[in-house]
């Protein structure tokens, strides 16, 4: 029962390059989906009441000007109707 144990590390091959990009890719690639997922649950303010005031800015201009009176509508032509042939 004299058996000798190896207790040396294990060798491990250095990674190669297209390993090292996949590697790296995939931690950019997490990280990314994460501020994706921060953005939908903190949503930014600022831009959305920059839209609203621009909106609510056009709607008041709009309101200011004076009607000019009613616009004339084109005449419509009745539509004829087809039988249909069988």
């Amino acid at each position: 029962m004299s058996a000798e144990l190896d207790l040396s590390t294990p060798e491990i091959p250095e990674p190669t390059l297209l390993e090292s990009i996949l590697r790296y890719g995939l931690f950019l690639g997490a990280i990314f989906q994460l501020i994706c997922i921060l953005a939908v649950i903190f949503p930014s303010s600022k831009g959305h009441e920059q839209e609203e005031a621009e909106s609510t800015d056009v709607k008041a201009a709009e309101q200011i000007k004076k009607p000019k009176g009613p616009t004339p509508q084109p005449r419509q032509k009745p539509k004829k109707e087809s039988k249909k042939k069988r």
